[in-house]
């Protein structure tokens, strides 16, 4: 049946989701990626957070979600670390 208010064939959709629907395919990717990036970031501020027993470090870090931003902040400025110690298991040392 031919649907008068999308100007196609196929079930009525209205409003907002019209778009929603056609933009998402393009958009998968990129929130895909989003997510994949947050969570490595998060998960090395995690590891390195509980590693040097920083318990409130640890907590703050679960709880807001800034796609990496304060993740990448702690590691390399509050840590200190540089990008060849992300990876590395060592001693606990704390600060």
């Amino acid at each position: 049946m031919y649907n008068h208010n999308v100007g196609s064939w196929g079930p009525a959709v209205y409003g907002h989701e019209w778009w929603f629907i056609n933009i998402m395919p393009a958009v998968a990717p990129l929130l895909l990626a989003l997510v994949l990036w947050s969570l490595f970031w998060k998960g090395l501020a995690l590891w390195h957070s509980a590693q040097r027993s920083q318990s409130w470090w640890f907590v703050i870090l679960l709880v807001v979600n800034t796609l990496g931003i304060l993740e990448i902040i702690y590691l390399f400025f509050i840590a200190k670390l540089h990008w060849r110690g992300l990876f590395k298991l060592h001693d606990r040392h704390h600060h």
